[in-house]
């Protein structure tokens, strides 16, 4: 099979997870592939995808083979694939704008972004090795609140002329503006901030789901997040923080139906950082509602997760989902797959009916492009998933 070439835009912990997936898979047989949402996509196997570019602003990472700068500081995810090859894939400078926030200076080395000294890329440079590499689509991994940086990317990506997974709260895909940039351009794009396989979004949307399935009101919900990573000490800058709580909290309202809480009845967002718990994050949520005969009731749920592993699986199945929109030169927003793998996707369904859509996008006979891209309302929508339920 031909090798799916992809860029990397922020060599950090999720970065890290991902290119060790792609070694550790191989050799797998199915049964053996824990851990993984789909062995096979369109013919593709996990170590069928291959990284070719990666940029990151780190000088302990640039300049290095991307296979050993994905154990580089301040890195700290799970190490679960050891002997990992040369690439023959040097970091390259990326550009910093917003990429970096002040306050990290303050913080030791060991935990924090070191400014690399060499000179930042620009646009052209960017898109020149993009295209050298022959990548097919780039991934981007930058801190939360680089509006400008991904901005950015996202340029050198539409100008480059390949594929866009925005895996960060940066809303590219869910903007109307870049997501016609890209239909125009034909080009695929998924977003925006990708769910975990099994994190705090999707274990909440869970439940608020079964609250609403088994007849529960439920009246106020809270989801608080702790973590030791960089993209924990990075978001205690809470001027970074406002399309990560939009984008976790849509995530939640929207499976609703309809009834939304009052946002003095939601709250969900990262809390605090603890150094020790490194990539460890423990999830907190409280919910109370109401049961038969208005006899109020709670819940509360403690989550531990390796954070980076989390969320690697579902890239990789983005990942070939995008190859196979290249391969059947469907460009814009691939509706299905983002409603699937992220929280903030331009349009929202409940993850079963999502997940069908995406085995349908899968098997080449998805609902996409002008039905979806019509709806402007929730009801519309409930239509919508109501037709495909049905079919």
């Amino acid at each position: 099979m031909e090798k799916i070439k992809i860029a990397v835009a922020g060599i950090g912990n999720c970065a890290s997870s991902l290119i060790q997936g792609l070694e550790y898979y191989k050799g797998k047989n199915p049964e053996e592939a824990i851990g993984l949402m789909h062995w096979d996509i369109g013919g593709y196997k996990p170590h069928d995808i291959e990284v070719v570019a990666a940029f990151d602003i780190d000088k302990r990472k640039v300049g290095k083979d991307v296979n050993e700068a994905i154990f580089a500081l301040p890195n700290c995810t799970s190490v679960f694939c050891e002997s990992m090859p040369q690439a023959n894939v040097i970091v390259q400078m990326g550009k910093v704008l917003d990429g970096f926030s002040d306050h990290m200076k303050d913080y030791n080395p060991e935990h924090t972004f070191v400014l690399s000294d060499k000179k930042e890329a620009e646009k052209e440079d960017i898109v020149a090795a993009l295209k050298k590499s022959g990548a097919e689509m780039l991934l981007n991994y930058l801190p939360v609140g680089s509006e400008a940086a991904v901005k950015f990317y996202a340029e050198c990506v539409l100008e480059a002329g390949i594929g866009f997974i925005n895996n960060m709260p940066v809303f590219i895909a869910s903007n109307p503006e870049w997501a016609k940039r890209f239909r125009e351009k034909n080009l695929p794009i998924i977003g925006d901030d990708i769910k975990a396989q099994l994190g705090a979004t999707i274990t909440h949307r869970t439940l608020v789901d079964l609250f609403r399935k088994r007849g529960v009101k439920l009246e106020r919900t809270y989801q608080l997040n702790t973590g030791g990573n960089t993209d924990f000490l990075n978001m205690l800058n809470k001027s970074r923080l406002a399309s990560k709580k939009e984008s976790k909290t849509e995530a939640v309202q929207s499976v609703m139906n309809g009834k939304r809480l009052a946002p003095d009845n939601i709250h969900i967002g990262p809390s605090d950082y603890v150094p020790w718990q490194k990539d460890n994050k423990v999830c907190f949520i409280r919910m109370e509602g109401r049961l038969f005969g208005d006899v109020p009731m709670n819940l509360e749920l403690r989550l531990s997760v390796e954070d980076s592993p989390n969320s690697a699986g579902v890239a990789i199945d983005a990942v070939r989902c995008c190859k196979l929109a290249l391969n059947r030169r469907k460009g814009g927003v691939l509706y299905s797959p983002s409603a699937y793998f992220m929280k903030h996707p331009p349009k929202q369904f409940s993850d079963d009916v999502a997940y069908r859509m995406l085995e349908e996008f899968i098997a080449g006979q998805d609902i996409e492009g002008e039905l979806i891209e019509s709806i402007h309302d929730e009801q519309s929508v409930q239509k919508v998933v109501s037709a495909f339920v049905d079919r």
